[in-house]
């Protein structure tokens, strides 16, 4: 059976030199906001300054319809083990403010200079396109997702983490690039006197918008699931734990420079980079984080009932935490029952579960840390403070999700049947007389030597009943 450790017997011993003023977590929270808001405000400028007032108005409503879709996706993805919102907030941030400044600064600078040195400024539009800008963005974003696998490595676990990181910090960075594009585009219409569908600014619309939304964050998540992978691996494998971001990050450069260049591919370029590349590594990125998402419910089924054992969670506690549908409705008998306190302690309750079930995992394959005693003790005792409200709500989604059992078939001996030829087989039927030589039915009196039966009472396999102990208030009527 396996059980916590304790609490350590002796708390650490506590420095009697206290911290210099920079070292407090409020002094570093607040230089971050700082520079963020700081960078949002040089780049809403020079944006402004290229396109214009209206241009500026008319590519921001037209860039904002993508980015709550994306999100959402993004954050349906992280249900299984959802991160605090303020992580995704600065991944969107870093990447509409910081990573936008940071391209538009170094691509101007690098064109130029290009442009300069070889007295070609078409060869060196095509020149930035292709070389430059990928490399200088994918960079600036991936700098986020670096970030968050340094200072938050509790809340980076694995692939579905860095794809969401990733993916969240894309979104922003192209929020903020597609009001610059369609911003110019708009300001061509307005020189030119186009409108309507033939007009620069639905093309534009049509080609960043509605075909391709998903194209920055699809480059920026080949980096993130490097990341991940490398939060997977074990401690040893330093080596491969340092490669395998850059791999990615070189993967996310080069699909960026393909899909930059289509555009000089000849007049059809485009669309069949888009049909033969894009569509379908979408698709199999799509499936890859699904998938990924069904193995860590798996994991959560997995690596739960260990502590059912123990006695720390109810025997339906891994059925229910490893289906996302069951989750849902033990929130909704929280919320209908006891409101909506009770419904973000189910919540809690679940997102530590989950944590548990992967802080475990990681113990398994020696890549937990050496605060891994210390992390256990505190999720579950997060679990113990919320298991009032949490437990009746996934014992009840536990019952409504569980899958019907198949009726057993039973053979019936041939002496049952005395008007029927040696060796034929009835199937079982409820009104025939119960034979004590007949194995057990469904449907005859329980017996304490048979198997578990979902219309068993509780006390029969809950390990917090027992003869003489007081009543369980979790015992299900």
């Amino acid at each position: 059976m396996a059980t916590c450790p304790p609490y350590p017997r002796r708390p650490p011993a506590r420095s009697h030199t206290r911290p210099h003023w920079w070292q407090h977590s409020w002094v570093r929270h607040g230089a971050l906001i700082a520079l963020l808001a700081l960078a949002g405000l040089v780049i809403l400028a020079l944006v402004r300054e290229q396109t214009g007032t209206r241009g500026f108005l008319v590519g921001l409503g037209l860039a904002v319809p993508p980015v709550p879709l994306l999100l959402a996706a993004f954050r349906w993805l992280d249900r299984v083990e959802p991160g605090p919102w303020r992580n995704l907030l600065f991944c969107f941030a870093w990447g509409a403010c910081a990573a936008a400044l940071m391209a538009i600064v170094a691509n101007s600078f690098a064109t130029r200079w290009i442009a300069t040195a070889t007295a070609d400024p078409a060869g060196a539009d095509t020149l930035g396109a292709t070389v430059i800008a990928p490399v200088v963005e994918e960079s600036a974003k991936a700098a986020a997702v670096l970030l968050v696998f340094l200072f938050r490595r509790r809340h980076f676990t694995g692939i579905v983490d860095g794809v969401v990181v990733a993916g969240v910090t894309a979104t922003g960075f192209a929020f903020t690039e597609n009001i610059l594009y369609l911003g110019n585009a708009f300001g061509t219409d307005q020189l030119t006197g186009d409108s309507g569908l033939a007009s620069v600014t639905a093309a534009t619309f049509f080609v960043r918008i509605v075909m391709s939304p998903f194209a920055h964050p699809l480059f920026t998540v080949l980096t993130g699931i490097g990341f991940g992978i490398a939060a997977l691996s074990a401690g040893r494998h330093r080596l491969r734990r340092a490669l395998l971001p850059l791999c990615g990050l070189l993967l996310a450069m080069g699909t960026h420079a393909l899909w930059n260049g289509s555009a000089s591919f000849g007049e059809y370029g485009f669309l069949a980079v888009y049909a033969t590349f894009m569509a379908p590594s979408f698709g199999l990125l799509t499936w890859l984080a699904i998938w990924t998402r069904q193995r860590e419910l798996g994991t959560v089924r997995a690596e739960l009932p260990v502590y059912v054992m123990a006695g720390w969670l109810t025997p339906a506690a891994p059925h229910a935490l490893g289906s996302m549908r069951a989750r849902r409705i033990a929130r909704q008998h929280a919320h209908r029952h006891a409101g909506k306190e009770a419904a973000r302690a189910v919540a809690q309750y679940e997102a530590y579960a989950t944590s548990l079930a992967f802080l475990r995992q990681r113990g398994r394959r020696g890549g937990a840390g050496a605060d891994f005693a210390v992390r256990e003790r505190e999720l579950l005792d997060a679990l113990w403070h919320r298991r009032d409200v949490a437990r009746p709500a996934l014992d009840y989604a536990s019952r409504a999700t569980a899958p019907p059992a198949p009726p057993t078939p039973v053979a019936v001996p041939p002496w049952a049947h005395p008007y029927r030829p040696y060796g034929q087989y009835a199937p079982y039927t409820p009104n025939a007389p119960h034979s004590p030589h007949a194995p057990h039915s469904p449907h005859a009196p329980h017996s304490p030597h048979a198997p578990y039966s979902p219309h068993a009472p509780y006390s029969q396999y809950s390990p917090y009943s027992s003869p003489g102990s007081p009543p369980d208030p979790y015992r299900r009527p």
